[in-house]
């Protein structure tokens, strides 16, 4: 009796074991398949953030104190937001979930009500509503096969600029009664015959009144910051010095001449000649727009800074001159030889995030149309 008592509580001993055991592993198999939904939400719930802030921040590089830009900013808000994905599914908006507002905390009004008021928009939020995303191992537990997603983003402009970095020794003499138009072509530069006063032709000498300094700032960008205002002057440089201007400005279509290094003055990405500004931005390599250079490139080194200054500025020969803004132009192409070296260049005048700009309070004045979109919430 005592041995069959003991075999009957060794088999109860073993069958309460597997019993314990197959619960454990039931709720360890519970437990994995709940952090798997989990991180399934997060990762979903990231891709719809992501979207979100590259909608806003599509939306806020538009706005420009006007109508069309309020037009343009939900354009581009809706265009940025439909080319992204989430869980494997287009994410999609109607203009109606763009909303505009003058200060970040709102009121928030939509597209008609924001070009109506349009010289004081600052922020554009973007909603994207409720999207339904599959859960598995959740569903006992939340009563449902799926949990609902959202995201919200506000971007808008940051503080202009007033304090400029790595800008080009050139200069823009822009007419009051004929302001320069965003995406056309100006001369920048021109060469015998097209002075601005006599011995000057837009030429400035930071760094140095030789045709070397010249050129090598140029290519690189005058290392040194500067105020629009009387605050800040520099001199100018007289005579033609069209073979420095074009060896220095030709480093960023990947051409060198006169010893430049190519990796102190990389070229662009994209040297293609002839394409505009908006061809330059949509470019993508092999297509007709696009031309890679020889040496390793950089993007944007198209894209110029230069002071404007008025032209009463100048005087005869060397002279000492202001700022009274800074300007981001295009260069379209080369400069070509010949002993004039015209600098043609396209107007931006639209907002972009460009060089090692900042912002000195009590500072010159500042460009708006230099201020970078910036992404608040």
């Amino acid at each position: 009796m005592t041995r069959l008592r003991s075999k009957v509580e060794g088999n109860g001993q073993r069958g309460s074991v597997l019993a314990v055991s197959a619960l454990g592993m039931l709720a360890l198999i519970l437990a994995a398949g709940l952090a798997v939904d989990v991180s399934h939400l997060y990762v979903v719930k990231a891709e719809l953030q992501n979207a979100a802030d590259a909608s806003a921040l599509a939306g806020a590089s538009a706005l420009d104190s006007s109508a069309a830009g309020i037009t343009k900013a939900a354009d581009r808000a809706v265009e940025v937001m439909n080319n992204y994905e989430f869980n494997q599914t287009g994410v999609t908006i109607t203009r109606d979930k763009v909303t505009f507002a003058a200060n970040f905390g709102g009121p928030y009004v939509d597209e008609a009500s924001a070009r109506a008021a349009a010289a004081n928009i600052r922020f554009v939020s973007v909603e994207v509503p409720p999207k339904a995303v599959g859960i598995v191992f959740a569903a006992s537990a939340v009563g449902k096969n799926s949990v609902d997603l959202s995201a919200l983003a506000v971007a808008g402009m940051s503080v202009p600029p007033n304090v400029f970095c790595e800008w080009i020794p050139l200069s823009v003499i822009d007419d009051d009664a004929n302001p320069m138009q965003p995406g056309s072509t100006y001369t920048i530069r021109a060469g015998p015959g097209n002075k601005v006063s006599p011995g000057n032709y837009q030429i400035l000498a930071p760094n140095g009144k030789g045709g070397s300094a010249t050129r090598e700032d140029l290519a690189h960008g005058v290392n040194e910051c500067a105020e629009p205002g009387t605050a800040y002057t520099v001199e100018t440089k007289p005579g033609v010095t069209a073979g420095p201007v074009r060896q220095g400005l030709n480093t960023r279509f990947d051409d060198y001449q006169a010893q430049l290094d190519p990796a102190t003055a990389p070229p662009d990405v994209n040297v293609k000649e002839g394409i505009t500004w908006a061809q330059y931005r949509n470019a993508t390599p092999g297509s007709a727009d696009w031309q890679s250079p020889s040496h390793p490139g950089v993007p944007m080194r198209r894209v110029v800074l230069i002071p404007m200054v008025k032209l009463s500025e100048f005087g005869n020969g060397r002279d000492t001159v202001t700022f009274y803004k800074f300007a981001a132009f295009f260069l379209q192409s080369k400069v070509q030889g010949g002993s004039g070296g015209d600098v043609q260049a396209e107007y931006i005048g639209e907002r972009l995030m460009f060089g090692k700009n900042g912002y000195k309070p009590g500072g010159g004045p500042v460009n708006p149309q230099l201020a970078q979109p910036v992404l608040y919430r």
